[in-house]
Order: C-alpha cells, then structure tokens, then sequence
C-alpha cells in the first residue's frame, strides 16, 4: 500500500552543535570529550554533561570528518574480492576475528571489502573512496603499481598485499603455500609413498593456494626418481568425491594430499565407501593427508594427518599495520605470516 502521507523524509542526524546548545559548552569542547583528548582540557563534570546530551540525542561522532582533522583515517580495509573468494574456511575466520578485534584496540576499524575485481585498478580505486588508513588485500589478483600509486595518492598509508610478490610501494604477507605442500609431500615419501595424487579443487578462488601446493609436493618428490605426482580435480560434493574413488585402481596411487582437511575428509570417506583401507599400517593402505589441522579431522577414525598453518598472531600483524600507518615512509619489506609443520596421525 503507499503511504497516504507520502514518502517519509530521513531524520537529520544530530550535530555536534545540538550536542553543545544542550550541555551548555561550546563545539571544541565536545570534540575534544568524543574524541578521547579532554584529559587537562575539560572538567569532569563538563565531560559528563557532554556524554550525557549526545546519549540523548543519539549523537555519534562522523568518522570522515574526523579522519580529515586527525589527518588519517581509521579504517583499515581487508580487501577479499567477493567474485573469486569461496566461503573462509575456520581458519581464516578465527584469524580475521582475533585481527579485527586486535584493530579495535589500537583505534581502528577493519572493513572486510569485496570489491570486484575486472582489474586491480578498479578494486584499488573502490577501496579508496573509503579514505582507508591501510589496505590489506587477503585473496584474488595482486595488485600492481598503479593500483598501490593510486592507493598511496588517496592518503592510504599503507598497503599490505598477499605474497609471494608485491609491487612497488606494497608490502608482502606471505604464507608460503609452497611450504605446505613441500611439507606433505616430504612426510608422505618419508613413508614409503610413492605414487601420490594431489587433489586441486574444482571451486573458483582456490587455484591461488592449490597450484603453489601442488609445486610443493612435486618439489619434494624431484629428490626421489621413482616418485610420481599426479594432480586430481575434486570439488566439494559427494557425487565428486565417489566418482574420483571408483576410478582409484585405474589411478594406481598409494597417498593423497588433499588441499585441506575438508577435501581430505570428503574424499577418506568416499574411499572406504568404496573398499579401500585409509592408513599406513600395510603397503595396500591409502595414506591420506588433509591442511589445517581442523578439529574434526582427529575426531575421524582413522584420525586425520594434516599440514598445520603456525601463524603468526593476529594481535603481532595488527601491530604491523599500526605502525606502517604510522611511519608511512617505511621502506616496502616482506613480513612472514607462519610456517607449516605435519601433524602425524593414523591416516598418513
């Protein structure tokens, strides 16, 4: 039904000023009580009626026109593209979590952006209509230097994108995909494996970390002659992972590494469905190994083995980036997110 009143008008947000006409002080002093510097400034009592007019009226400080007078912003953006980014698996959950949280102590505000990504021009430009303090991008194309110019030029102090490389003026995170599957496919030749299928998944946004992975284990296996590394295409589905464990006597393998946990599991499952012994107790044994060390994965029997991501904290990258935004000169450098290590368990 249309309102017989017609189309209703957006409230006015309140002012500042309204925050100083009802406390009775001027703007300074409110700007100086909302934005934490009344310290040697402003009576207590002229604090409290300050805080008390703008619970009132509902007042909430504009983070941009304040960005403008401190001369930087505060949010920092963590770009993932929203076309080639799958769902976040546990892992980068809890690290976005606890890197969110880490932001907010230090005065920030972290921004998870899904700019898409026709060109790193375009997503950078995207980004910098927020006036962000920091860039981190987390996944999808890498930037190039004119996206990090671009970035610099909107007052962006620093930008931070994911490794191996970074452009010019970008500082690299790097968590060596390689080193995961270099750690996988060590375990499983130091076992005695020498036929070793390495899942790839078929879900869009994943070949970022699964070709470095399987580079890893072919790595690996280089040092080994009558080694042999076959990629396998999996997506996330049952009906996938059954018609991958029919064609296994055809495939002649005697271990997998499974991207992660959640492939690994898929596919230790349809396996058994389909007669074959997950292990590494007899040469006729499938040898399984998952990534991420999910919880899950040792509630399986036979528990899962799995590359372990050691990462950094996040409260130790939030610090990072609050000092980059601080000393914007700092010469670009690459900061090591963590390691892999094996976690060793019954399935490989």
């Amino acid at each position: 039904m249309t309102d017989p009143a017609g189309p209703r008008a957006t409230p006015t947000p309140p002012t500042s000023a309204a925050v100083a006409r009802r406390a009775g002080v001027s703007r300074a002093t409110v700007s100086y009580v909302l934005n934490g510097q009344a310290a040697g400034r402003v009576g207590e009592r002229a604090q409290a009626r300050v805080r008390a007019a703008a619970e009132e009226l509902g007042y909430v400080p504009h983070a941009a026109a304040r960005s403008l007078r401190a001369g930087r912003g505060s949010i920092v953006l963590l770009a993932a593209p929203a076309d080639t980014v799958p769902v976040f698996g546990p892992l980068l959950t809890r690290f976005l979590a606890g890197f969110q949280t880490a932001l907010h102590g230090l005065g920030y505000t972290g921004v998870l952006h899904g700019a898409p990504t026709a060109s790193p021009l375009a997503a950078a430009r995207a980004w910098a209509e927020l006036r962000p303090a920091a860039v981190l991008t987390l996944h999808g194309p890498p930037l190039d230097e004119p996206a990090v110019a671009l970035l610099r030029r909107a007052g962006t102090a620093a930008v931070l994108t994911h490794g191996p490389v970074a452009p010019p003026g970008a500082h690299t995170l790097l968590l060596d995909q390689r080193e995961a599957g270099l750690r996988a496919g060590a375990h499983l030749l130091a076992g005695g494996r020498r036929r070793i299928g390495v899942v790839l998944p078929a879900e869009p946004g994943l070949a970022d970390c699964a070709e470095p992975r399987l580079a890893g284990v072919r790595a690996a296996a280089a040092a080994h002659p009558d080694a042999e590394v076959r990629p396998l295409d999996l997506a996330l589905t049952e009906e996938s992972a059954a018609r991958l464990a029919a064609a296994w006597p055809r495939l002649n393998l005697d271990a997998v590494f499974a991207y992660n946990d959640e492939y690994a599991m898929l596919l230790m499952r349809a396996l058994q469905d389909a007669g074959h012994t997950i292990g590494v107790r007899s040469p006729g044994e499938v040898a399984v190994v998952g990534a991420d060390d999910l919880l899950l994965g040792r509630l399986l029997r036979p528990r899962l083995t799995s590359v372990r991501a050691e990462i950094t904290p996040p409260e130790r990258i939030a610090g990072l980036v609050d000092e980059l935004v601080r000393t914007p000169g700092t010469p670009a450098a690459t900061h090591r997110l963590g390691t892999f290590r094996i976690a060793a368990r019954d399935s490989g």
